[in-house]
Order: structure tokens, then sequence, then C-alpha cells
């Protein structure tokens, strides 16, 4: 089988290396990859940029990506969940099977600390894997374990969606679409907002030409402000996503694409930005595995097909890497093991 290592030095530092099929023992299962999908929490590993969880260390070596689709090709012995020819997905977090996420569970993660999935084989447990969607190619089911489920609990984790929806990402403006949400999304580049509208997105807003897009989202939505947001951005949006929150609403932070520290003049009062509008402020990794077949299950039901930008061949996990750090994408990025 061949797999790629990570020494935290970057993109270039990838190595492609050839190594045994490994067997699977009791209680395992060995997975034959077809498909990989890339998560911003990817290229933060391979910089060695990934450091702001306790339970979560660097280790020598590491395989690293977390999401994948596979088929079962060896079982081991007592195992009685999988079958050889099984399609399955894999859990970015084995742990717990239900309810909230503990930092001891967050040791378990693919990627970091674990060896991650991205080889042509991996060996699991078999309570690490989900059955794949039927109504879902290999492209698409892949791209669940991180992105889906982590805006699945955002939009349904705490709450029902309110009929002013939110903002978030495409997963996210998926889900709350077929939730029967309106749904606001920003973006800097306006094909992008052009695609999200076809998606369904009720509105789209520029915020490099609309640097105080929280005005927009109040205009929008008559005064009333966002019921859910998923705040993806971080430290350069958070202050926009306080300022356009409704009364009672809820900002979700599940990303942090505009950088990890507070811009320059926007550090403000998080206590009393809450109380003003009576927020809750939620920070969401992922989340358990009934929740994860949950999603599956209204994925199914509403024929939610996740968007995939491009796919790249194995050997080109490199110019996949790079495509992803360019930002330039709309949709999910996939290598084909």
């Amino acid at each position: 089988m061949q797999r790629y290592i990570s020494h935290f030095d970057g993109i270039d530092g990838l190595k492609k290396e050839d190594v045994p099929v490994p067997s699977p023992r009791q209680g395992e299962v060995l997975v034959q990859v077809r498909t990989i999908s890339l998560n911003y929490r990817d290229l933060e590993v391979i910089n060695g940029k990934y450091d702001h969880h306790r339970a979560i260390r660097q280790v020598p070596n590491i395989v690293p990506c977390s999401d994948m689709c596979g088929v079962v090709q060896r079982v081991g012995k007592n195992v009685t969940k999988w079958a050889v020819g099984d399609r399955v997905v894999s859990l970015y977090v084995p742990d717990p099977k239900t309810g909230q996420l503990t930092e001891r569970a967050l040791a378990t993660s693919l990627g970091l600390p674990q060896h991650g999935v991205l080889g042509t084989h991996r060996v699991f447990a078999e309570d690490a894997l989900v059955k794949a969607p039927e109504h879902m190619s290999d492209e698409e089911a892949c791209t669940l374990p991180i992105t889906s489920v982590t805006a699945w609990m955002a939009i349904n984790g705490t709450r029902p969606l309110g009929e002013n929806g939110g903002r978030g990402d495409i997963a996210g403006l998926q889900i709350a679409k077929a939730s029967g949400a309106k749904v606001i999304i920003t973006s800097s580049c306006d094909k992008k907002r052009a695609m999200a509208k076809d998606l369904g997105a009720d509105f789209g807003i520029n915020y490099r030409r609309i640097p105080e897009w929280a005005n927009k989202v109040m205009e929008v939505t008559d005064g009333h402000g966002a019921d859910i947001i998923l705040e993806t951005g971080g430290s350069q949006t958070l202050s926009q996503s306080f300022a356009c929150a409704a009364y009672g609403g809820l900002i979700n932070c599940i990303g942090y694409t505009s950088g990890k520290t507070q811009a320059s003049g926007e550090q403000k009062n998080v206590n009393l930005l809450t109380i003003r509008c009576n927020l809750t402020l939620k920070g969401f990794i992922n989340g358990p595995t009934d929740r994860f077949e949950e999603l599956i299950n209204f994925g199914k039901k509403h024929e939610i097909h996740p968007v995939i930008c491009k796919v790249f061949s194995f050997n080109q996990a490199r110019d996949a890497f790079r495509y992803l750090e360019s930002g330039s994408h709309f949709g999910k990025i996939v290598i084909r093991a």
C-alpha cells in the first residue's frame, strides 16, 4: 500500500511511501480507501500549526487527513458489524457514540494525534466507521465526517432553526435550506455567491465591498437578525456576527479561516455583547456517532448531495493541498486513492 507522511514541515514536505498492507486484529477491519476529502484542519496539521487543543499533540511521521470513504476488504475476528464489500465512511472522532464530545475523545482524532486516512488502505476498529449513504457517490460521502457533521451539530445541536436562519458554509447552507430556513451567505467572490444562490441561498453579501455586512443582514431580516450563525471566519468576523445576531440568537464558532489572533481595534467586551442580546456563543468540534447517523438519514430524506469542487489523483495530493491553501475552491476538494 501507499500512504503520505507529514513531518509538519508544509505541503512540500509531504512524502509518499510504500509500506506493507496491515492485517486487521480482533474487532478491526481493513478498509481499501477510495476517496479522501480535505479540511482546513489538515492544512494546519501538515504546516505544524494545529496547536490549540490540549488533548492533541504533534507526533512524528503522522499520516494526515481524517475524512474518507472506502470498502471493507478484510475483517478481523469477532467483527459483527461489517462484512467484506461494505461501503463505509470514517469517523473523525470515533468516541463518544452519543452525548457530549470530551477532551479525552479528541485524543482519538484521525489525522492527529492518530494516524489519518491519506493512504490506499487503513485498519479501523469496527465501531470507528459508519455506513456510507447509498444516495451519495464516494466523492460525496467522504466529505461528511468533519464539515457536514459539524454543520449538522451547529444547526440542530441545541435548538430548532428560526425562520430567519443564519450565516454559514456550504454544508450548513444545504442543511439549513432542507430544514426550512432562510439562509444568508457571505463571500468575497461574486461567482461563489451566485453558486450559493443556485444551491438555495436567499441572500448573498460580498464582505469585501460591504465590510460592515452585519448592517445588511439586519436590513434583509427586517431588523430581526440571524437566529443561528455558523461563524467560520474567527478573529476578523466575530464582531460582525455579534452585531447581526437576533435577540436570543446562537453564534456557533466552527472555524477560524481569518486567523486565530484578534484583529487590531476589534477587541470588545464579549460579556457585554452576549448579555446585550441574550446571546449564546458556543464552539462546536464535530459530534458523536449517533448524530452522524442522524445526519445521514436527513441527507437521504432530502436528497442532499455535498458540493464537490475538484477531484485530484492520489499522486496529486500536494497539488490538492495547494489548491486548498489558495482558498479559490467552492465546495470540497477530494483525493481519489
